[in-house]
């Protein structure tokens, strides 16, 4: 518990609480089309590759909004952003709510909850910019832990749709998002780590370098199979078990809240035992945990105690993996957290597209599986090769920080203590 005290006042806590709940409501809209697809897809009665495209709409729209408002963050501040994203969070939910009443008009709104899912990279830099290196993974654990808002989203919205009819929950959506506004007005405060005359270029220079599209690749089985799996989980649970609509969406938060959970384990680990040590168990324990997924078809509780697991690893490897983002990058956190966070989160939109395709044409779900579970197996062999380079130069053995300041850390420590109240 000490330990834990001298974390918090390491950094600014209100402004770690803000970026959790940002970030939580801002999950929770990102997948309301997949909590709610059984819904949608009775009404308009979707074939499975159709429910794949609809469910992989918000992923990818999410990925690609999600470099533009990193950007923006570094000309306008980070807690800025997170307020105009809010904002037009709440006028896509109203379009939902007015206007949605044919596939394609759902395909469009599928753009707008995509609005949603681009706080993941402003949300991390927010909250973990007040904290120094050696305590930054437990905070974008903690911040990223705001993914149980994924658990909250298919536990709510479920008996909601079933009470109020499904497009009425967009407008519930609407209001609720008006309570992080409040809190991020009110409590956070900009971080003082970034440099806020630093070129656009140096701004994007990550984007020109390896070590970025790797990390992107990584995070593209660990963030893109939680949100993947997280938005397809339901129609899965509905259609293969014949669970009702609600406990499909029950079903499906036990392993969300696993996952969203465990991610503030990953982090605090990967700050004592390394990302890199961390992600090479996450990927093992993926790829193996979903294709006995695919295997175990026949069993309702075999398969959810296996997603259960897969979704702890997920969630631990989505710690991991941030936690070496600011050790490589610094003074550019948020830009290249944005970037990693876009590409990343693209191969959750591979999720429900490549079961939705698996199951029209071969037949079943277990081909999916099985494609995602070879994804893990290729990204440890790239990461075990890159993390001979990654130890030599800006990382400890197995992914820590170095124990050596960081040449930024004096300038660093000095701005935080002048802008901290």
């Amino acid at each position: 518990m000490s330990t834990f005290k001298s974390f918090l006042k390491s950094g600014h806590s209100p402004t770690l609480f803000s970026a959790f709940l940002y970030f939580a409501f801002s999950c929770c809209i990102w997948v309301l089309n997949g909590a709610m697809a059984p819904f949608i897809g009775e009404t308009f009665n979707l074939t499975p590759a159709e429910k794949g495209l609809m469910l992989s709409v918000p992923i990818i729209a999410g990925a690609l909004m999600r470099f533009p408002l990193g950007i923006l963050s570094q000309y306008i501040g980070r807690k800025n952003a997170t307020l105009v994203e809010m904002g037009l969070i709440a006028v896509a939910m109203l379009f939902g709510f007015f206007f949605v009443h044919s596939f394609s008009e759902l395909i469009a709104m599928g753009v707008l909850l995509g609005i949603a899912g681009a706080s993941f990279g402003v949300a991390l830099s927010l909250g973990s910019g007040w904290f120094p290196p050696q305590h930054k993974g437990l905070a974008m654990g903690l911040v990223g832990a705001g993914n149980v808002g994924t658990a909250v989203s298919v536990l709510v919205a479920p008996p909601l749709a079933q009470w109020l009819g499904w497009q009425s929950v967009y407008g519930v959506a609407a209001v609720a998002i008006l309570i992080p506004m409040v809190v991020m007005v009110v409590f956070a405060k900009e971080p003082p780590d970034v440099d806020s005359h630093a070129s656009f270029r140096e701004h994007v220079a990550c984007l020109f370098e390896k070590d970025g599209w790797v990390f992107s690749l990584i995070y593209g089985v660990t963030f893109g199979g939680f949100i993947g799996l997280t938005t397809f989980l339901p129609s899965y649970y509905y259609d293969q078990f014949g669970v009702s609509k609600v406990q499909a969406g029950q079903l499906t938060m036990l392993a969300a809240f696993m996952g969203a959970a465990v991610r503030i384990v990953g982090g605090w680990i990967s700050d004592r035992w390394g990302g890199v040590n961390t992600l090479t168990l996450v990927l093992v324990v993926v790829a193996v945990g979903l294709t006995l997924v695919g295997l175990s078809s026949s069993s309702l509780a075999l398969t959810t105690l296996l997603l259960i697991v897969c979704f702890a690893a997920l969630g631990a490897g989505n710690g991991a993996l941030f936690q070496l983002v600011p050790l490589r990058w610094p003074a550019s956190t948020a830009v290249a957290g944005s970037m990693i966070g876009e590409i990343g989160a693209l191969g959750g939109g591979l999720v429900p597209n490549a079961m939705g395709l698996s199951k029209q044409y071969l037949g079943s779900y277990l081909w999916g599986f099985v494609f995602f579970a070879m994804l893990s197996v290729i990204m440890l062999g790239v990461m075990r090769v890159m993390q001979i380079r990654w130890t030599r130069t800006w990382a400890e053995k197995g992914g820590r920080a170095r124990t050596t300041p960081h040449a930024a850390a004096p300038a660093f420590n000095t701005a935080r203590k002048a802008a901290r109240p």
